[in-house]
């Protein structure tokens, strides 16, 4: 049972760091592209691949994460997996509390200018934001991994 909760788990990571990754590549050329049908699809990928790949992705890792420390035989209060589990928490609330609602609000801006030919400037604004933010959420993530695979002695 271990393996077959651990395979989860490193799917669950493939999945989620995977499209974090890309998205946001894809997503930055587009919006260079000032093509608005181009940006304006885009940010409706956005939202479908967060649901269908990052949400998945997640929800496999903590359940394949805890799967994986009970037939391990490990506690949740080990250090390596602690950390572990303390990075998904900080990737997670900025995605959920930040990334999210700016999607949100893009995803109604892409509609509208889809058909308009009209970037607002606050679209723009969102996506710099959405950028850096997303940047920043996956440093926990590699951190997490880290932990994860390098398992070290952390006190």
């Amino acid at each position: 049972m271990y393996a077959f909760f651990k395979t989860l788990h490193i799917l669950g990571l493939v999945l989620m760091l995977g499209n974090v990754t890309v998205t946001a590549l894809w997503k930055v050329f587009a919006d260079r592209s000032c093509k608005t049908q181009i940006m304006s699809f885009s940010q409706w990928l956005v939202t479908v691949t967060d649901f269908s790949f990052t949400l998945p992705g997640g929800f496999l890792m903590v359940i394949g994460g805890l799967g994986a420390a009970y037939f391990g035989g490990w506690s949740l209060t080990t250090p390596w997996l602690l950390v572990g589990q303390i990075m998904m928490g900080i990737a997670g609330g900025v995605w959920l509390g930040i990334l999210v609602p700016i999607q949100i609000k893009q995803a109604g801006w892409a509609r509208d200018f889809a058909i308009t030919g009209e970037v607002p400037a606050a679209y723009r604004k969102a996506s710099a934001t959405w950028l850096v933010w997303g940047l920043l959420s996956t440093v926990p993530l590699g951190i997490g991994m880290w932990v994860m695979v390098a398992k070290p002695q952390l006190w």
